[in-house]
């Protein structure tokens, strides 16, 4: 099997990157802290903007929320430092569908089978504790947009093009040796190849499973990096929030088990379009918080260099190859006048 994958590593130009430790489940203390916080005050249906907008100070929720107890938190003054792993307290898939070198946006003629890459991250997040209401929003781009209390990161809907939507395009790709992996796994969530960077693109109900009940309402799962808390698809009452019903940002104000009284707050209501996640943010944001998303598509090889060797040019190289990637290298050698091992020597391929 390892000589397989090495196989496949070298047909798309990528290397197999190890397997992350599964962390342990979050833990459930913090259930009872958050039913504290519910009981302490009066519900009240009847959310007006102007309350729910209002300035809040967020420490007393975050330190009773549910979070990964490998995310480290610290509390300075307005702003609340989070150091995240990226690595999820819940079970992801052994094998993802992952796009083939050079590949932005994969369907399943453009990936191949790949051991899962995740590994640990390094992240560093100052989020302000009181967040500020702005009417005029902030585009949430490609990248890290917010924490999840499961110990990784929350992705805007839309996958490197900046248009696809990862939900709706998820797709399988099955391997020689009869493996099927998919693109998106069912906590809503994959790796970078590259990177090890494990996220999400929608609601993932491996989180909500772990501090909401059935038919019952949503807790946090999460605060994005304007500081409004993240929560899964049911209102107060149980019952789904249309996307209809929130904003340009998945942005709505209501009632919440922590803020029985109403507050503004992000819904994730597990759609698989692009309301699936946050594009924007309706709260102030510092912008160098924001972490690029890292590449899908694996390194392209040194297509300049490996011409220079076999002394033709590169678009010659690049038409034999038929700009494609997992390339069909003895079509490509035929093509060229040359044994497909002088070729795969010139690209640099074991």
């Amino acid at each position: 099997m390892k000589n397989h994958h090495k196989k496949l590593a070298f047909t798309s130009l990528l290397f197999s990157l190890s397997v992350g430790l599964l962390l342990t489940a979050c833990s459930s203390s913090s259930d009872t802290a958050q039913d504290t916080i519910a009981a302490s005050t009066s519900l009240n249906t009847e959310t007006t903007v102007s309350d729910a907008t209002a300035v809040t100070d967020n420490t007393s929720a975050i330190k009773a929320a549910s979070w990964n107890p490998t995310i480290k938190i610290a509390y300075s003054g307005g702003s609340i430092n989070f150091q995240p792993d990226g690595i999820p307290n819940h079970e992801r898939d052994e094998y993802y569908a992952v796009p083939n070198a050079g590949v932005v946006v994969p369907d399943a003629n453009s990936a191949y089978v790949m051991k899962d890459p995740t590994k640990a991250q390094t992240y560093s997040f100052d989020i302000p504790s009181s967040p500020e209401y702005s009417s005029e929003v902030t585009q949430a781009p490609l990248g890290s947009i917010g924490v999840m209390i499961s110990g990784a990161i929350l992705f805007n809907p839309y996958e490197g093009d900046g248009t696809t939507v990862a939900m709706s395009g998820n797709f399988t790709v099955t391997n020689s040796d009869g493996i099927t992996a998919s693109f998106i796994d069912k906590c809503a969530g994959h790796p970078t190849p590259n990177s090890g960077a494990y996220h999400y693109h929608g609601q993932p109900e491996c989180v909500t499973a772990k501090v909401d009940k059935a038919e019952g309402p949503s807790h946090i799962i999460g605060i994005a990096l304007d500081g409004y808390f993240i929560y899964g698809a049911n209102d107060i009452n149980g019952k789904v929030v249309p996307s209809s019903a929130l904003d340009e940002c998945n942005g709505i104000n209501s009632p919440t088990p922590e803020f029985p009284n109403g507050v503004y707050h992000y819904v994730l209501p597990g759609t698989t379009d692009a309301t699936s996640s946050i594009r924007c943010f309706h709260g102030k944001v510092d912008s160098t918080q924001i972490r690029p998303m890292p590449p899908m598509g694996g390194p392209q090889p040194d297509l300049a260099g490996a011409a220079q060797k076999l002394g033709i040019t590169q678009a010659q190289l690049e038409a034999a190859l038929d700009r494609k990637m997992p390339p069909d290298f003895l079509a490509a050698a035929k093509t060229l006048g040359i044994t497909e091992a002088e070729l795969k020597a010139a690209l640099g391929a074991p």
